[in-house]
């Protein structure tokens, strides 16, 4: 049977190098518990961990992956599904990843900026629907254009943009 459906993604996991969950979004019924969840995670992190591809036939789903030092990134979908059209959202995926995490792609800079993570992951897929295949498209979006804070008075500033301001004219003046 032909896979006519947009729905072509069921879940986009990360799991760190000790099999653990550091982001999962299921878009499909099948694993509506969070015990399901762990349980299907935990067979996918042991018969991919020690693996060298990027595409395996897992629970009868497809499942396509990438690791990079401490975290592997999933992409499931159903059996039908083209594993290309699935390897292709998940490099776009990975690339804007890298991209907004300056190429520095594991754990603890995840978890630092998570939800730039899920910013990304959101504008890949939406409940299951590839949206965006470009990682510099993805990027644009998900990145905010740094204003220059030099014309924003101090008094209206937030607290995080103050810290910034403050932290570049001290750099500034080291850098001098």
């Amino acid at each position: 049977m032909v896979n006519l459906s947009l729905y072509s993604i069921k879940a986009v996991i990360l799991l760190d190098a000790e099999g653990n969950r550091v982001l999962a979004k299921y878009y499909d019924a099948e694993q509506t518990t969070l015990k399901q969840q762990k349980q299907f995670e935990k067979g996918l992190f042991d018969k991919t961990k020690r693996a060298q591809g990027e595409v395996i036939l897992y629970d009868n789903q497809v499942v396509v992956y990438r690791s990079n030092i401490d975290i592997f990134f999933y992409v499931v979908g159903s059996m039908e599904e083209n594993e290309l059209i699935l390897l292709s959202m998940l490099n776009a995926f990975y690339d804007a990843v890298s991209t907004l995490l300056r190429y520095q792609v594991e754990k603890r800079s995840i978890m630092d900026n998570l939800d730039l993570v899920i910013l990304c992951l959101d504008e890949t897929v939406d409940g299951g629907i590839i949206l965006e295949t470009d990682s510099n498209a993805i990027v644009s979006r998900v990145s905010k254009p740094r204003m220059d804070m030099v014309d924003i008075p101090f008094s209206e500033q937030t607290l995080l943009q103050a810290y910034q301001t403050a932290k570049d004219k001290f750099a500034n003046q080291l850098l001098r």
